[in-house]
């Protein structure tokens, strides 16, 4: 039996009034929330959800979103976590394009999904709203309805697939990456030897639960050793050290914009934190100062600097206690079960020192993208993924990512592909070229930035291109600077110099 789900069982036979999960004042024991999942799986099932099915979820971080995932994989069905952030038209491709049979959602987002929802959406469950509206369910009453039915977890096997997470990757449209049951499995084993987690741990989870970071960072790996979450609806800097303070986690993942956000409140270092005695960070590079500053700020934690992907289920490695100034800038050594290496163009092992793509392979790394084969066979190779970042290893073989993968973008934590934004901006009608990069910003650490080429009679302002991106992107990728060319520098073959737009905007 590889079904995640099926540790509910487990801890809920050996502690079944365990404190697992908590939000705010609302708490749930191992008993109850496996009373719970059953409910709602039952509930699914009745409705037709099965086995290979695909279950969009939409939603802030609640309990409720990790009790979805759950039933859906008792079910052995798959669950979709959706990007709150996007706009509806990536909504409706991402449901579209996985094949998504129902949605979960909550009332903010339910008048913007509703119009755009495929047909092959058959079941709208709505959570939290007084009275849900025609043609949707009422979460609650589902669960409520079947309090006391028991699903037996679904046999799955390792290559089944647990979840569907669409990433922005290189392309113009999002990829949905095939993660397994055992991709998770040996994700959390990687995760739990590294940091020793144990049932006394707890986890504060304020990064969103969409993401690898807030679900998988250690996330769910905290729940598989038996230890419990402490979840926030959205993250707040204040009232994640009200939490520290008054509950006390052992551990949290910090995204940069997070981990800033928190440093820079006024009393932070009159706050008690001790309880911390982890932090992983990563998605960019931690200077020294910065380093010092969050030690100072949290006594007893150590930093973890860390490299992972959405291919890899997150987290593939981790610059350990001792080395956490003496290696700094580094990300690490891989964990137990992953190898890391670094390719030259030619294919082979660059030596120690020397950059190169950094590839991965392990059991927890997926073995590709869902329904797209051209993307799977570009970047999933002999064994190994591509990852298109380019890093160096040093003698210790502790790893060091120089760039990131081509034409990305990282904006407070979210990854924004180029080609997505620039294919909005070519379908603007006075639009004849655009190129798109990052350009540094003291709280987002990069926006993104537009290069435009515009029909010679055209009187197009850089308000107006971006109030067309507003109505088709999410706020965050929308261009927040847009400079006029008369053309984009390109190679001889034709290709942007995207080097020199970043060198032109510094």
């Amino acid at each position: 039996m590889s079904n995640f789900a099926a540790i509910l069982d487990y801890h809920a036979s050996r502690a079944p009034e365990k404190v697992v999960l908590r939000q705010g004042d609302r708490t749930l024991t191992n008993a109850h929330l496996l009373e719970r999942v059953n409910a709602l799986a039952a509930g699914l099932r009745d409705l037709g959800v099965g086995r290979g099915d695909i279950v969009g979820l939409l939603l802030y971080n609640h309990l409720e979103f990790l009790e979805a995932t759950f039933a859906v994989n008792r079910l052995g069905a798959a669950f979709l976590p959706m990007n709150y952030r996007l706009a509806p038209d990536e909504w409706r491709y991402i449901l579209e394009h996985a094949g998504a049979v129902a949605l979960l959602t909550e009332p903010e987002f339910q008048g913007s999904i509703d119009p755009v929802l495929p047909d092959g959406v058959r079941h709208r469950l709505l959570l939290g709203a007084d009275q849900a509206p025609d043609g949707w369910l009422d979460y609650t009453a589902l669960v409520e309805a079947n309090r006391g039915r028991q699903v037996p977890c679904e046999p799955v096997g390792p290559d089944d697939l647990q979840r569907l997470m669409y990433t922005s990757g290189t392309t113009s449209r999002p990829k949905g990456v095939c993660i397994t049951h055992g991709n998770l499995t040996w994700k959390n084993l990687g995760h739990i030897v590294e940091f020793g987690l144990t049932a006394d741990d707890t986890t504060l989870v304020c990064g969103p639960l969409y993401h690898v970071g807030g679900f998988d960072l250690p996330g769910v790996g905290t729940l598989h050793a038996g230890g419990s979450l402490t979840v926030m609806r959205k993250f707040e800097a204040a009232k994640a050290v009200d939490i520290i303070e008054r509950e006390r986690p052992t551990n949290v993942w910090l995204a940069p914009s997070l981990m800033n956000a928190i440093l820079q409140l006024p009393d932070l270092h009159d706050r008690d934190t001790s309880s911390i005695r982890f932090i992983i960070g990563g998605g960019e590079k931690m200077p020294e100062p910065l380093i010092e500053r969050i030690l100072k700020a949290f006594p007893n934690a150590w930093f973890s600097d860390a490299y992972g992907l959405t291919e890899t289920v997150s987290g593939d490695t981790f610059n350990d206690r001792d080395h956490t100034l003496s290696k700094a800038g580094s990300v690490g050594r891989p964990v137990v079960h992953t190898e890391v290496r670094i390719v030259d163009p030619d294919g082979n092992d660059a030596p120690t020192g020397q950059l190169g793509e950094i590839a991965l392979r392990g059991p927890k790394v997926s073995a590709g993208y869902w329904r797209d084969p051209t993307a799977t066979s570009a970047a999933f190779r002999d064994g190994w993924f591509f990852t298109g970042d380019v890093g160096r290893l040093d003698e210790d073989g502790y790893l060091y990512v120089e760039d990131r993968k081509k034409d990305m973008i990282v904006s407070g934590g979210e990854n924004i592909a180029t080609p997505e934004v620039e294919r909005v901006l070519y379908e603007h009608p006075e639009v004849v070229e655009a190129a798109v990069v990052g350009m540094a910003h003291p709280r987002w650490g990069e926006v993104p930035q537009a290069f435009v080429v515009l029909k010679p009679s055209s009187t197009a302002s850089a308000e107006d291109l971006q109030a067309f991106c507003r109505e088709r992107l999410a706020k965050f990728k929308v261009p927040a600077a847009v400079t006029f060319l008369e053309e984009l520098p390109r190679t001889p073959s034709g290709k942007v110099l995207k080097r020199q737009l970043r060198e032109a905007k510094a």
